[in-house]
């Protein structure tokens, strides 16, 4: 097991290049099921999610083969439907495999999915999509049994806009005989990605972009290839690094519309921003940090994957600043581990109260979840004297070797092994 080492109180400098956004990577991946062929997605992030995912689909019977950020899987020679959950409790996403395998093949058998340790995130959304295309769906002994003959297209309405449930309903709805609606579909990136992927393939969608989707079924997709987009929760991490260091970098990231409710909360901090081609210049050298409130929402409000590294940034703030979490109302297993460097802060239902300090101290903390992760070390960044920061595997989920790029920047952050827990 390793942890993170930080002498903090370093300034950043330099540019660095956001990787490929492992969120829409994990819904692309399961969609090569829908065909029979060689597939490719290029600029594939190297985190453990994506192996993990890769793990799953070896089992499936896909072939793949992962070279510099490019990930080819072969969905030519699939040898059974279930999903076990040796591979499915390491990872929620693993769900996205329902869809398609019954879509294709009429059965799946897929265990109830693992991953971060925080939150009831149900699945009962999928599973009613599932339902009413036509599928028979039973759970028993921790799996989730899936049996149609063939789907039908049917009207869905989500009461909660759900990435996930959206891209289940998307992808089995594809295969599926007649027209199916889908209303109050959630509109963030990587589902808008998934469903051009889809349509790449040869399938029938309107409506790409908004919450109104309509999909007409047809009776085969063939293999395609696709450009992942660049990750916006590492582009928002690392602004945010610079942000709470009181630093200037560059920022290699094109999609701004993507990170446009972000862009804003870091300017009303009082940050420097300047847009050039595909950089993106933050500067916070002279920022005050004035404390702004946020409260997390769908696409494209605040995400709930940032909401956690705002709160490290908003101890250091002038002022009192309110974080509300509206996606996932017990998100906040990282404000413990916050105070114990020398935050103010106070759960009040699902809000953090912020009391920004003059400064923060290093200590030995621990990481709880991914994004969790994520704020420890950008607390550690700005702390003073060293923090570690144990279980960092967490963060391997969904970063790219995030101390290899800001140990670029100038920050000073070593990775070590250790027997600690």
């Amino acid at each position: 097991m390793d942890k993170f080492v930080i002498k903090g109180g370093k300034k950043l400098s330099g540019t660095v290049e956001v990787s490929g956004a492992k969120n829409s990577a994990l819904a692309l991946m399961p969609a090569t099921l829908l065909n029979s062929g060689k597939n490719i997605i290029n600029n594939t992030p190297e985190v453990s999610d994506i192996y993990t995912m890769i793990k799953l689909l070896n089992h499936l019977g896909v072939a793949t083969n992962f070279c510099d950020h490019n990930l080819m899987l072969d969905t030519s020679h699939i040898i059974n439907q279930i999903a076990p959950y040796e591979h499915v409790k390491k990872m929620r996403a693993s769900i996205y495999v329902l869809g398609p395998l019954l879509a294709r093949y009429g059965y799946a058998k897929v265990s109830m999915p693992g991953g971060c340790a925080w939150g009831p995130r149900p699945i009962n959304l999928h599973l009613e999509a599932m339902k009413k295309l036509g599928a028979e769906i039973q759970l028993e002994e921790g799996y989730i049994t899936a049996k149609s003959k063939k789907l039908q297209g049917t009207k869905l309405h989500f009461d909660i806009s759900s990435v996930g449930a959206t891209g289940n309903a998307l992808m089995a709805a594809s295969l599926a005989k007649g027209t199916t609606l889908i209303t109050n579909a959630s509109i963030e990136p990587e589902i808008t990605l998934l469903a051009e992927f889809i349509k790449s393939m040869g399938a029938k969608i309107s409506g790409i972009g908004s919450t109104t989707l309509e999909i007409e079924g047809v009776d085969e997709l063939y293999p395609s290839n696709i450009e992942n987009i660049a990750d916006r929760i590492e582009a928002g991490t690392l602004l945010t690094a610079a942000a709470i260091t009181r630093s200037k970098i560059n920022l290699e990231y094109k999609n701004l519309e993507h990170i446009k409710s972000i862009l804003s909360k870091l300017e009303d901090s009082g940050v420097i921003l300047s847009y050039n081609n595909k950089l993106i210049q933050i500067d916070a050298t002279k920022c005050s940090s004035k404390n702004v409130d946020i409260a997390t929402s769908v696409y494209p409000g605040f995400p709930t994957d940032m909401q956690a590294q705002w709160t490290s940034y908003m101890s250091l703030a002038n002022g009192i600043s309110t974080i509300t979490d509206s996606v996932y109302h017990d998100r906040f297993n990282h404000v413990p581990e916050l105070n114990r460097l020398g935050a103010n802060i106070e759960i009040i239902n699902n809000s953090a109260v912020v009391k920004g300090v003059q400064s923060l101290a290093g200590a030995k903390v621990m990481s709880t979840d991914l994004r969790a992760s994520a704020s420890l070390v950008l607390a550690g960044l700005a702390a003073t004297g060293t923090t570690e920061v144990l279980r960092v595997y967490h963060l391997d989920r969904g970063y790219q070797r995030i101390e290899e790029k800001l140990r670029a920047l100038g920050a000073d952050i070593e990775r070590v092994s250790t027997s600690e827990f």
